[in-house]
Protein backbone atom coordinates (compact mmCIF):
# COMPACT_ATOMS: atom_id res chain seq x y z
CA UNK A 1 0.00 0.00 0.00
CA UNK A 2 1.10 3.29 -0.72
CA UNK A 3 2.40 5.78 1.27
CA UNK A 4 0.23 9.27 1.76
CA UNK A 5 2.07 11.60 3.13
CA UNK A 6 0.23 14.84 4.10
CA UNK A 7 0.61 17.46 2.08
CA UNK A 8 3.34 20.58 3.45
CA UNK A 9 0.45 22.98 3.18
CA UNK A 10 -1.43 21.07 5.65
CA UNK A 11 -0.61 21.49 9.35
CA UNK A 12 -0.53 18.15 10.89
CA UNK A 13 -2.62 18.05 14.52
CA UNK A 14 -0.17 16.96 17.30
CA UNK A 15 -2.16 13.65 18.48
CA UNK A 16 -1.97 12.58 14.94
CA UNK A 17 1.96 12.88 15.51
CA UNK A 18 1.72 11.61 19.31
CA UNK A 19 0.03 8.03 18.63
CA UNK A 20 1.79 7.67 14.81
CA UNK A 21 4.85 8.22 16.56
CA UNK A 22 4.79 6.17 19.37
CA UNK A 23 3.62 3.00 17.53
CA UNK A 24 6.54 3.51 15.11
CA UNK A 25 8.65 4.10 17.80
CA UNK A 26 7.11 0.95 19.62
CA UNK A 27 7.52 -1.23 16.52
CA UNK A 28 11.08 -0.47 15.64
CA UNK A 29 12.58 -1.15 19.40
CA UNK A 30 10.55 -4.41 19.45
CA UNK A 31 12.07 -5.38 15.82
CA UNK A 32 15.35 -4.62 16.05
CA UNK A 33 16.20 -4.88 19.95
CA UNK A 34 19.14 -7.57 19.06
CA UNK A 35 21.87 -5.14 17.46
CA UNK A 36 21.04 -2.49 20.32
CA UNK A 37 21.93 -5.65 23.15
CA UNK A 38 25.11 -6.43 20.84
CA UNK A 39 26.15 -3.02 20.51
CA UNK A 40 26.15 -1.91 24.35
CA UNK A 41 27.19 -5.47 25.54
CA UNK A 42 30.20 -4.51 22.61
CA UNK A 43 30.78 -1.21 24.16
CA UNK A 44 30.62 -2.14 27.67
CA UNK A 45 33.71 -4.81 26.85
CA UNK A 46 36.81 -4.07 29.15
CA UNK A 47 40.07 -4.99 27.57
CA UNK A 48 40.79 -8.03 29.99
CA UNK A 49 37.58 -9.72 28.74
CA UNK A 50 38.43 -12.44 26.78
CA UNK A 51 35.88 -15.24 27.01
CA UNK A 52 33.35 -13.00 25.82
CA UNK A 53 33.77 -12.00 21.65
CA UNK A 54 34.14 -8.17 20.91
CA UNK A 55 32.58 -8.74 17.39
CA UNK A 56 29.26 -7.56 17.67
CA UNK A 57 27.86 -10.61 15.19
CA UNK A 58 29.68 -13.02 16.80
CA UNK A 59 28.54 -11.78 20.59
CA UNK A 60 24.74 -12.23 19.21
CA UNK A 61 25.61 -16.24 18.28
CA UNK A 62 27.67 -16.69 21.49
CA UNK A 63 24.55 -15.36 23.84
CA UNK A 64 21.99 -16.93 21.86
CA UNK A 65 24.06 -20.26 21.75
CA UNK A 66 25.63 -20.08 25.67
CA UNK A 67 22.73 -18.04 27.03
CA UNK A 68 19.97 -18.63 24.95
CA UNK A 69 17.69 -16.30 22.92
CA UNK A 70 16.27 -14.80 25.27
CA UNK A 71 19.05 -12.75 26.84
CA UNK A 72 19.67 -11.33 23.73
CA UNK A 73 16.12 -9.20 25.03
CA UNK A 74 17.80 -8.37 28.38
CA UNK A 75 16.13 -5.05 29.13
CA UNK A 76 14.05 -5.13 25.45
CA UNK A 77 10.47 -3.96 27.46
CA UNK A 78 12.27 -1.03 28.91
CA UNK A 79 13.63 0.07 25.35
CA UNK A 80 10.20 -0.79 23.61
CA UNK A 81 8.24 1.53 26.21
CA UNK A 82 11.16 4.39 26.22
CA UNK A 83 11.36 3.97 22.64
CA UNK A 84 7.79 4.52 22.12
CA UNK A 85 7.61 7.46 24.68
CA UNK A 86 10.85 8.79 22.98
CA UNK A 87 9.27 8.42 19.54
CA UNK A 88 6.02 10.06 20.42
CA UNK A 89 7.83 12.91 22.16
CA UNK A 90 10.20 14.00 19.31
CA UNK A 91 7.87 13.80 16.44
CA UNK A 92 5.32 16.23 18.47
CA UNK A 93 8.54 18.46 18.97
CA UNK A 94 9.49 17.96 15.81
CA UNK A 95 6.05 18.67 13.76
CA UNK A 96 5.06 21.52 16.15
CA UNK A 97 8.47 23.50 15.51
CA UNK A 98 8.54 22.43 12.10
CA UNK A 99 5.10 24.02 11.71
CA UNK A 100 6.49 27.64 13.01
CA UNK A 101 9.76 27.58 10.82
CA UNK A 102 8.20 25.94 7.90
CA UNK A 103 7.59 28.77 5.01
CA UNK A 104 4.54 29.40 3.36
CA UNK A 105 4.33 26.09 1.21
CA UNK A 106 5.15 24.12 4.24
CA UNK A 107 8.79 23.35 3.05
CA UNK A 108 11.18 23.20 5.90
CA UNK A 109 15.00 24.40 5.20
CA UNK A 110 18.04 22.47 6.00
CA UNK A 111 19.08 24.72 8.81
CA UNK A 112 15.77 25.21 10.09
CA UNK A 113 15.02 21.29 10.03
CA UNK A 114 18.36 20.47 11.56
CA UNK A 115 17.08 23.22 14.71
CA UNK A 116 13.94 21.48 14.59
CA UNK A 117 15.82 18.19 15.44
CA UNK A 118 18.01 19.58 17.88
CA UNK A 119 15.22 20.57 19.92
CA UNK A 120 13.18 17.93 19.72
CA UNK A 121 16.37 15.54 20.49
CA UNK A 122 16.86 17.49 23.79
CA UNK A 123 12.88 16.80 24.58
CA UNK A 124 12.92 13.22 24.18
CA UNK A 125 16.02 13.04 26.20
CA UNK A 126 14.69 14.84 28.92
CA UNK A 127 11.28 13.27 28.96
CA UNK A 128 11.87 9.77 28.10
CA UNK A 129 14.83 8.58 27.32
CA UNK A 130 17.50 9.20 29.84
CA UNK A 131 15.46 7.04 32.81
CA UNK A 132 15.09 4.46 30.38
CA UNK A 133 18.56 4.08 28.78
CA UNK A 134 19.67 4.13 32.11
CA UNK A 135 17.96 1.16 33.32
CA UNK A 136 18.36 -0.82 30.01
CA UNK A 137 22.47 -0.21 29.81
CA UNK A 138 22.53 -1.24 33.84
CA UNK A 139 20.86 -4.37 32.72
CA UNK A 140 22.93 -5.74 30.25
CA UNK A 141 25.96 -4.53 31.95
CA UNK A 142 24.19 -6.77 34.67
CA UNK A 143 23.56 -9.65 32.65
CA UNK A 144 26.66 -10.26 32.31
CA UNK A 145 28.58 -10.32 35.45
CA UNK A 146 26.25 -9.80 38.85
CA UNK A 147 22.83 -10.04 37.41
CA UNK A 148 21.49 -8.41 40.76
CA UNK A 149 18.40 -7.51 38.41
CA UNK A 150 15.16 -9.71 38.05
CA UNK A 151 13.62 -7.45 35.68
CA UNK A 152 13.74 -3.47 34.46
CA UNK A 153 10.97 -2.67 37.16
CA UNK A 154 13.36 -4.42 39.67
CA UNK A 155 16.88 -2.56 38.23
CA UNK A 156 14.29 0.64 38.73
CA UNK A 157 13.51 -0.02 42.08
CA UNK A 158 17.54 -0.87 43.36
CA UNK A 159 18.70 2.46 41.45
CA UNK A 160 16.62 4.35 43.14
CA UNK A 161 16.60 3.10 46.85
CA UNK A 162 20.13 2.63 46.67
CA UNK A 163 20.96 6.08 45.06
CA UNK A 164 17.70 8.28 44.67
CA UNK A 165 15.71 9.00 41.83
CA UNK A 166 18.50 11.12 40.28
CA UNK A 167 20.13 8.20 39.64
CA UNK A 168 17.45 7.67 36.74
CA UNK A 169 19.17 10.45 35.20
CA UNK A 170 22.68 9.50 35.38
CA UNK A 171 24.33 10.32 31.86
CA UNK A 172 21.55 12.99 31.32
CA UNK A 173 24.24 15.67 29.89
CA UNK A 174 26.06 12.96 27.61
CA UNK A 175 22.38 11.29 26.57
CA UNK A 176 20.85 14.58 25.94
CA UNK A 177 24.58 15.60 23.76
CA UNK A 178 23.78 12.31 21.96
CA UNK A 179 19.67 12.52 21.40
CA UNK A 180 19.73 16.28 19.86
CA UNK A 181 22.76 15.39 17.61
CA UNK A 182 20.93 11.99 16.35
CA UNK A 183 17.95 13.89 16.33
CA UNK A 184 18.83 16.51 14.73
CA UNK A 185 20.94 14.11 11.62
CA UNK A 186 18.36 11.79 11.32
CA UNK A 187 15.46 14.34 11.39
CA UNK A 188 17.70 16.61 9.76
CA UNK A 189 18.83 14.43 6.70
CA UNK A 190 15.29 12.73 6.51
CA UNK A 191 13.76 16.33 5.65
CA UNK A 192 16.68 17.12 3.46
CA UNK A 193 15.53 13.58 1.23
CA UNK A 194 11.86 14.12 1.66
CA UNK A 195 12.42 17.46 -0.44
CA UNK A 196 14.62 16.31 -2.86
CA UNK A 197 12.06 13.76 -3.44
CA UNK A 198 8.82 16.25 -3.45
CA UNK A 199 10.79 18.42 -5.91
CA UNK A 200 11.37 15.49 -8.49
CA UNK A 201 7.73 14.77 -8.14
CA UNK A 202 8.68 11.11 -6.92
CA UNK A 203 5.45 9.37 -6.22
CA UNK A 204 5.66 8.50 -2.18
CA UNK A 205 5.30 5.10 -1.60
CA UNK A 206 6.31 2.28 1.63
CA UNK A 207 9.75 1.70 -0.91
CA UNK A 208 10.43 5.60 -0.91
CA UNK A 209 10.05 6.17 2.35
CA UNK A 210 11.99 3.03 4.22
CA UNK A 211 14.72 4.27 1.53
CA UNK A 212 14.96 7.85 2.35
CA UNK A 213 15.03 7.02 6.47
CA UNK A 214 17.46 3.65 6.05
CA UNK A 215 19.69 6.36 4.27
CA UNK A 216 19.07 9.00 7.49
CA UNK A 217 19.98 6.23 9.86
CA UNK A 218 23.54 5.70 8.10
CA UNK A 219 24.45 9.33 8.29
CA UNK A 220 23.67 9.52 11.81
CA UNK A 221 25.80 6.42 12.81
CA UNK A 222 29.16 7.48 11.94
CA UNK A 223 28.02 11.22 12.64
CA UNK A 224 26.83 10.45 15.97
CA UNK A 225 28.47 7.13 17.57
CA UNK A 226 31.26 9.00 19.63
CA UNK A 227 28.43 10.22 21.68
CA UNK A 228 26.63 6.89 22.12
CA UNK A 229 29.65 5.22 23.21
CA UNK A 230 30.24 8.04 25.89
CA UNK A 231 26.65 7.70 27.10
CA UNK A 232 27.05 4.31 27.13
CA UNK A 233 30.05 4.24 29.33
CA UNK A 234 28.09 6.46 32.03
CA UNK A 235 25.24 4.93 32.43
CA UNK A 236 27.10 1.09 32.94
CA UNK A 237 25.54 -0.34 35.82
CA UNK A 238 28.51 1.00 38.09
CA UNK A 239 27.51 4.35 36.48
CA UNK A 240 30.66 6.97 35.21
CA UNK A 241 30.78 11.06 35.29
CA UNK A 242 30.81 12.67 31.29
CA UNK A 243 34.77 12.73 31.77
CA UNK A 244 34.84 9.51 33.34
CA UNK A 245 33.13 8.03 30.44
CA UNK A 246 35.24 9.68 28.14
CA UNK A 247 38.34 8.71 29.39
CA UNK A 248 37.94 4.93 30.24
CA UNK A 249 36.70 4.79 26.23
CA UNK A 250 40.53 6.13 25.07
CA UNK A 251 41.76 4.12 28.00
CA UNK A 252 40.51 0.87 27.18
CA UNK A 253 40.37 1.09 23.16
CA UNK A 254 42.28 4.36 22.29
CA UNK A 255 40.07 6.89 20.12
CA UNK A 256 38.92 3.97 17.74
CA UNK A 257 36.89 3.04 20.88
CA UNK A 258 34.23 5.93 20.95
CA UNK A 259 33.28 4.13 17.10
CA UNK A 260 32.93 0.61 18.66
CA UNK A 261 30.00 -1.17 18.34
CA UNK A 262 28.85 1.03 15.25
CA UNK A 263 28.46 -1.75 13.00
CA UNK A 264 25.48 -3.00 14.70
CA UNK A 265 24.26 0.47 15.59
CA UNK A 266 24.44 0.53 11.69
CA UNK A 267 22.37 -2.36 11.06
CA UNK A 268 19.87 -1.50 13.93
CA UNK A 269 19.28 2.59 12.56
CA UNK A 270 19.57 1.19 8.92
CA UNK A 271 16.66 -1.37 9.88
CA UNK A 272 14.97 1.31 12.98
CA UNK A 273 15.59 4.32 10.65
CA UNK A 274 13.04 2.47 7.85
CA UNK A 275 10.97 1.05 9.77
CA UNK A 276 10.07 4.33 11.89
CA UNK A 277 9.42 6.67 9.28
CA UNK A 278 7.24 3.86 7.10
CA UNK A 279 5.06 3.24 10.03
CA UNK A 280 4.95 6.85 11.25
CA UNK A 281 4.20 7.78 7.22
CA UNK A 282 1.13 4.90 7.52
CA UNK A 283 0.25 5.61 10.98
CA UNK A 284 -0.34 9.56 10.12
CA UNK A 285 -2.04 8.89 7.04
CA UNK A 286 -4.72 6.59 8.37
CA UNK A 287 -5.30 8.76 11.39
CA UNK A 288 -5.58 12.14 9.06
CA UNK A 289 -7.95 10.06 7.24
CA UNK A 290 -9.98 9.01 10.02
CA UNK A 291 -9.70 12.30 11.69
CA UNK A 292 -11.28 13.70 8.74
CA UNK A 293 -14.47 11.58 8.10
Amino acid sequence: MGTTIVPAKEKQSMWVSLVAGGVAGGVEAAVTYPFEYAKTRVQLLQTSTVATPSNPLRLILHVAKQEGIGYLYTGCSTLILGTTAKAAVRFVSYDTIKNTLADESGALSPGRGILAGVVAGGMESVLAVTPTERIKTALIDDAKNARQFRSSMHAGQVLVRTHGVSELYRGLVSTTLKQSATSAVRMGTYNILKEVVRAREIKPSVLTTFGMGALAGVVTVYATQPLDSIKTRAQSAQGASFAEAVWSVVRDHGLRGFWKGSTMRLGRLLLSGGIVFSVYEEMASILCALGSR
